[in-house]
């Protein structure tokens, strides 16, 4: 399992932000206490688009953590394999 940071370079209120993601929600939220990103400014959480926007000072903590750097392509490659995990477990727990 792993975490991820992309590429994106976005301006947010003098900073610069991009995206962290990982494989798995206790990842994600692992890494984020590591780096001192709050948990309370994850994005669009229990979804498969599940997220931290942060700034590139903690996105220099998380890759020297083992954070592993993606393009954007990358990222939404990522995006759609979790959304057919999740669907395809929703699948498999439904009645007969």
């Amino acid at each position: 399992m792993t975490v991820y940071v992309d590429t994106m370079r976005a301006p947010f209120r003098g900073m610069v932000m991009c995206h962290m993601v990982a494989d798995t929600s206790e990842e994600l939220l692992a890494m984020a206490d590591r780096i001192g990103v709050a948990r309370r400014w994850i994005q669009k959480a229990g979804t498969a688009h599940e997220h931290f926007d942060i700034s590139l000072s903690k996105r220099q903590l998380a890759v020297a953590a083992g954070a592993v750097e993606i393009d954007r392509r990358r990222l939404a490659q990522l995006l759609r394999a979790k959304q057919h995990t999740i669907s395809a477990r929703k699948a498999d727990t439904r009645p007969s």
